[in-house]
């Protein structure tokens, strides 16, 4: 048990050590990784291969399922719906939700890149600094993974998790879980744009126009000046311009901005679309409830959106 915890009973601390970008990202036959060195997250990024044709196609990017399956799954209906083929998840596939292993096969099986989350790296190595609720959840988590009886899933779901990297670069955006400086672990809250203004402009510099990140679970786009314009403000309408901007997707199983419905966005040539979705929250919630290891908090949170 971390010696301290958050003084937010809802969110984990924020330090964690750099990990290296993984490149096997998502073969099949790919051996879990070694431990990486401290620095290697910042060096050698992984990129996708430019495609112009591939590059101007929608892409649904997606983040912070948390093992909530209802939520996901009506997520990928509307994905599947638009007729989008390219889905990219920014991270946090698992952890406190309860459906960890299903929402972890979908993501396998849908999602062309998917970043490594602070949940992810709980479950694949340690949890660190986790308060008690998301500490248990990451335990638990792992015991789902540990006893599937299928040899062949199990380890495909483990192979996929450990090869999970840590950023993308694109010839269109760089994508994230956290930060462009701490990519697992680093919070971009709203807030930052008054009381840490400096932090805002160190992040900044490290992007070169779009940048995509999760971690916080509220949706919006920050831009240089710096500002802060949530989805509401921006019509749910990000206009892609010269300018640089860090974009957050929202969470698709644990939102925090006070609205309970999924949330995720979807990059097309010229704008970014910001899509909210209602799900069956009480399943989900009494999912929870039924799961000893799970605290009842982790339910009751998503049916305020906090």
């Amino acid at each position: 048990m971390p010696a301290e915890m958050p003084q937010n009973p809802s969110d984990e601390a924020e330090p964690l050590a750099r990990l290296s970008s993984m490149k096997n990202a998502h073969k099949p036959d790919a051996a879990p990784p070694e431990s990486p060195p401290e620095d290697a997250a910042n060096a050698n990024p992984a990129a996708a291969p430019a495609d112009p044709a591939i590059d101007q196609e929608p892409m649904a990017i997606i983040s912070d399922i948390h093992g909530n399956l209802e939520g996901l799954t009506v997520v990928m209906e509307e994905i599947n719906k638009r007729g989008i083929r390219r889905i990219c998840c920014l991270g946090d596939v698992i952890g406190y939700g309860p459906n960890p292993l299903e929402c972890m096969d979908i993501v396998i099986n849908a999602c062309e890149f998917t970043i490594m989350g602070n949940h992810d790296f709980a479950i694949f190595y340690e949890p660190y600094n986790f308060n008690t609720a998301a500490e248990n959840a990451a335990f638990w988590t792992r015991g789902q993974f540990e006893t599937d009886t299928d040899r062949e899933r199990r380890n495909r779901r483990w192979r996929y998790l450990g090869s999970m990297q840590t950023r993308l670069n694109t010839s269109r955006f760089l994508a994230v879980h956290g930060s462009p400086r701490r990519p697992i672990n680093e919070y971009i809250f709203p807030d930052d744009i008054f009381s840490a203004q400096q932090k805002i402009s160190l992040i900044f510099d490290r992007i070169t126009h779009l940048c995509f990140v999760g971690h916080t679970h509220v949706p919006g786009v920050f831009v240089q000046h710096p500002d802060f314009y949530s989805p509401e403000d921006l019509g749910n309408k990000y206009v892609i311009s010269d300018e640089k901007a860090i974009i957050n997707v929202g969470s698709v199983g644990q939102p925090r901005d006070h609205d309970p419905r999924s949330s995720f966005a979807i990059l097309h040539p010229d704008h970014v679309e910001f899509i909210r979705l209602p799900y069956d929250v009480a399943t989900t919630v009494e999912k929870v409830r039924a799961i000893d290891a799970l605290d009842n908090f982790l339910g009751q949170r998503l049916v305020e959106g906090t």
